[in-house]
């Protein structure tokens, strides 16, 4: 009778911790990939960023008027519904940038950077709102890993739409954190002849370490039971889980040209990982570490450098 009650005890005590346990990494994925928690209002996002960067309104302005920005929306392969703005540029001749935004954010927070393309260098953009921000359907956020076969899709309807004939279609993908995340993960794909670069912002090395980072930092609670329980519940809800989604991975088999762009003061996404993610990429490639800076705010607060870098690097492979 006794060995029976200390049976039925722990069976009990285990059933409790895995209820816990189950509840807690449901608590933690939807703290953390429920778009829900994200602002999808793009005209208040708009009107915020022309209030942060006054100088990029007058730019919009002139597209405006030329009727050269456009709303599109398309049907992915899996039959959801995204969103993207294209502006398109008569000096393009087949050059074309897409610029990927990051976690919570949509397209509109690209313009600032999109203008080193199009108004400095005269190419044609597509800025996209991922799955589950801005004007996309979705309700999960997927920190790039399956978002890199959305925009893959992206660059080929870009490809189509900015078409020019008799000039060969050119493309860099450039992303800026989630969105420089999503761009690596592009990066190891087989992708298209037209992709031709790629420039990544303080993208992170993979799901894991960025969840592990924010994790200590803002609940002190252990790896082990709470992330490998989150991954695995990650994986039956939406068919990945953390180790998987890994940029590092992806830059480790990419063969083309890309630039790497970090903060040196980034406590968000910290600039070690930079470090891993150039040491992992075979082939051409380059460095910056912005002075100073943090999390996402290098063009902001080096734009004339970073504008020179990337055009420096980028018309090295596009021409």
């Amino acid at each position: 009778m006794k060995k029976k009650r200390i049976i039925y005890i722990t069976a009990a005590t285990v059933a409790v911790l895995a209820i816990l346990l189950a509840g807690l990494s449901l608590y933690l994925l939807n703290y953390s990939l429920s778009s829900a928690n994200c602002n999808r209002d793009w005209k208040a996002r708009l009107d915020g960023y022309y209030r942060e960067t006054p100088r990029i309104q007058g730019w919009i302005d002139s597209l405006q008027a030329a009727k050269a920005i456009r709303d599109t929306f398309i049907v992915m392969p899996n039959g959801e519904r995204q969103h993207a703005i294209f502006v398109r540029s008569p000096k393009a001749e087949g050059r074309t940038a897409v610029v990927v935004h990051g976690y919570c954010d949509n397209c509109y927070g690209q313009f600032d950077i999109s203008s080193i393309y199009n108004k400095w260098l005269g190419y044609n953009i597509l800025l996209p709102d991922l799955h589950g921000h801005g004007r996309s359907d979705g309700a999960d956020i997927q920190m790039g890993w399956k978002d890199r076969l959305d925009i893959l899709h992206w660059a080929e309807v870009a490809e189509r739409m900015f078409r020019t004939p008799g000039h060969q279609s050119q493309i860099v993908l450039h992303g800026v954190s989630m969105g420089a995340a999503t761009v690596m993960c592009v990066s190891g794909e087989q992708t298209p002849p037209y992709i031709k670069c790629f420039v990544e912002d303080c993208g992170y090395t993979s799901v894991w370490d960025e969840f592990h980072h924010e994790n200590t930092k803002r609940f002190g609670l252990p790896d082990f039971p709470i992330m490998y329980a989150a991954s695995a519940v990650c994986k039956l809800k939406y068919g990945w889980s953390f180790g998987e989604a890994s940029p590092l991975s992806q830059v480790a088999k990419c063969r083309k040209p890309m630039m790497f762009i970090h903060g040196a003061a980034d406590n968000f996404v910290p600039t070690a990982m930079v470090h891993r993610l150039y040491a992992a990429k075979p082939g051409i490639k380059e460095l910056w570490i912005a002075p100073g800076s943090g999390h996402a705010v290098s063009y902001r607060e080096h734009q004339e450098e970073y504008g020179e870098r990337v055009m420096r690097f980028v018309t090295k492979y596009i021409r």
